[in-house]
């Protein structure tokens, strides 16, 4: 049986998404407000993309 893969093997992005996770979880910030959350940082982010452009 091949080894499973490493989270140092994953990619930044995978990396970045298990630290949210954990940081959410562990400060018991509800999932709907997390949500919303994650919907005003993605639209600063895009934006901040735009910009760059």
């Amino acid at each position: 049986m091949p080894p499973l893969p490493t989270l140092d093997d994953a990619p930044d992005e995978i990396k970045l998404a298990v630290d949210l996770i954990y940081l959410l979880e562990s400060n018991q910030v509800d999932p709907r407000t997390a949500l919303l959350a994650l919907d005003y940082v993605k639209r600063d982010l895009e934006s901040k993309l735009k910009e760059e452009k």
